[in-house]
């Protein structure tokens, strides 16, 4: 962590970016959250495992893999590729909040083997860069699920206990944008693999727009906010109607394109992206996609409140919807 010193030129703030970081203009980054590192290992309340792996090591991507240990082989579990949020700018699955308030609960609850994913940051990493990392984990997913048990590389959780033909992708906020990009690009690549994406849960996903909806136009002081994190993390001509974060502007690919057969949408009422959630399932729903489309919303709630109070009952019924959803037919 860097402080500002008037004194030293070097150090002078060139932006602050509240609540996330501050970028100084010798170019060092200081990021005033969602840097704290919680260790892998077992957690004795729930007998959920984990452990840190390495999935590109050209590229330096990691995963923390989780996997409860009350289930034994043979019996084979669903998988649950999860991205997490952080406005592309901040935290890791070893973070405490995703750690212990996301992912733990989310492996239990859902009797899954969870890749949480570790995508490069911005603004050290511009984006697409996010997006080519989560690519790079499904496609070490699909080589994983190929890979005799003789070869070098094969994963002995993935091995022994996954279900590759059923595959999910999971994601909240910033995360739930990739798991939307990740499954239209599933659909229209060749992953070459014995896998199947069965479905996809988007948690208080991160999407948004130039003109504004709901409550958009009358939380204008919020709507200026969201508009700086994204302006900064993807500086393009077209602004908040940019393909990456606007599904729905011109030029989109139809969400008619998304592998799998089902999808939840998570959303939280007092949340300033719900409204983009909402469109999200209403265009889906209206599209012709073939699979099954579902809205869960939390009343009174705002954005990641699961992850800030993740023992409330409120984030408990958000974790069974989750379970819900990967283990039903």
């Amino acid at each position: 962590m860097v402080a500002p010193d008037s004194n030293n030129p070097e150090l002078e703030l060139e932006l602050e970016l509240l609540p996330y970081l501050r970028v100084y203009k010798n170019g060092v980054v200081e990021r005033l959250v969602g840097t704290r590192v919680t260790p892998p290992g077992l957690d004795s309340l729930t007998g959920v495992d984990s452990k840190d792996i390495t999935i590109v090591p050209e590229t330096g991507i990691t995963a923390r893999l989780y996997r409860p240990t009350a289930v034994e082989p043979p019996r084979k579990l669903p998988l649950v590729v999860y991205f997490h949020g952080g406005a592309f700018l901040i935290t890791s699955s070893a973070e405490p909040i995703y750690h212990n308030n996301c992912l733990i609960p989310l492996a239990a609850a859902t009797e899954s083997v969870v890749l949480s994913v570790n995508y490069r940051l911005a603004p050290e990493h511009p984006l697409p860069a996010a997006y080519e990392d989560s690519w790079a984990a499904l496609q070490w997913v699909a080589e994983q699920s190929k890979t005799s048990g003789d070869e070098a590389g094969q994963e002995p959780w993935l091995k022994q206990l996954v279900d590759f033909e059923k595959v999910f992708l999971l994601g909240d906020s910033a995360g739930g944008n990739i798991a939307h990009h990740m499954a239209l690009r599933a659909q229209n690549s060749n992953l070459a693999g014995n896998f199947k994406i069965r479905g996809i849960a988007l948690i208080q996903p991160y999407f948004w727009g130039e003109e504004p909806i709901g409550s958009e136009i009358t939380e204008p002081e919020k709507k200026a906010l969201v508009d700086s994190w994204w302006n900064f993390v993807c500086p393009s001509d077209r602004g908040n109607d940019d393909l990456l974060i606007n599904p729905f502007a011109d030029g989109s690919p139809s969400v008619e394109g998304l592998v799998g057969e089902k999808v939840v949408v998570i959303v939280a009422e007092k949340d300033i992206l719900r409204d983009r959630g909402m469109l999200y399932y209403e265009n889906l729903v209206k599209s012709h996609w073939k699979g099954k489309v579902d809205i869960f919303e939390t009343e009174g709630e705002d954005h990641a409140f699961h992850l800030l109070d993740p023992t409330s009952e409120k984030a408990k019924r958000l974790v069974n919807r989750l379970a819900l959803f990967v283990n039903e037919d």
